[in-house]
């Protein structure tokens, strides 16, 4: 068992599952659903759906205020390559050998997520066509429904619960309204890891700055 976890917790081993977990159902929902402002397929109770969703932002929706759809996504997309080369620099040369293993993991995780957007914007414009009025179809005659690094990210994950109704300000109002995937998770997780872990990964780091 421990040498299975120590197999499945290499930063490589981390980033294919990740990419494989999340171009997977990126793929199957865009090839057998069809883009929904209504709560799609309910997954545990009420309150957790599958509900397909595309955003030219970033994670969760959110988007680059100011400037044009198409100028903000070629600047996102153009952005997550040089983000994902520098990490993945860090991972895989930078980073001791040493390293916490939990830091390697948090990073890897972080890489996967990133590279498991770019691809959605990369590509996907390219090899599915538009998913307003129809299942999408891979490499569909017509073409694609966008450039290269213009595609849309496929979101899906929502979790549809409200603050109750007595909470002053928010009552009444979703908890957490944005449509994510699993790679907006994997980045936060990775964030989260590092940021409540940070004085183990970092002890030397730590120590140098008290003296």
């Amino acid at each position: 068992m421990n040498k299975f976890l120590s197999i499945i917790s290499k930063p490589i081993v981390v980033t294919f599952l990740v990419l494989l977990a999340d171009q997977w159902l990126k793929i199957w929902v865009k090839t057998n659903m069809v883009f929904s402002k209504e709560a799609g397929i309910p997954i545990i109770g009420d309150w957790f759906f599958l509900h397909f969703i595309e955003n030219p932002g970033m994670a969760f929706g959110w988007q680059i205020p100011f400037l044009s759809p198409e100028t903000a996504k070629i600047i996102l997309s153009l952005f997550r390559i040089v983000a994902i080369t520098g990490i993945g620099y860090y991972l895989f040369k930078v980073l001791p050998k040493n390293a916490h293993k939990g830091l390697k993991v948090s990073v890897a995780l972080i890489f996967a997520g990133a590279i498991g957007n770019i691809l959605d914007s990369a590509f996907y414009g390219v090899i599915f066509n538009e998913s307003y009025s129809q299942i999408a179809s891979f490499m569909p005659d017509e073409g694609g429904y966008a450039p290269f690094l213009q595609g849309k990210v496929v979101d899906m994950l929502y979790f549809r619960a409200y603050w109750p109704e007595w909470v002053p300000s928010i009552g009444g109002g979703e908890v957490f309204p944005p449509v994510f995937n699993i790679a907006d998770m994997s980045i936060s997780f990775g964030i989260g890891i590092v940021f409540l872990f940070n004085k183990k990964f970092f002890p030397k780091e730590k120590e140098d700055l008290t003296t």
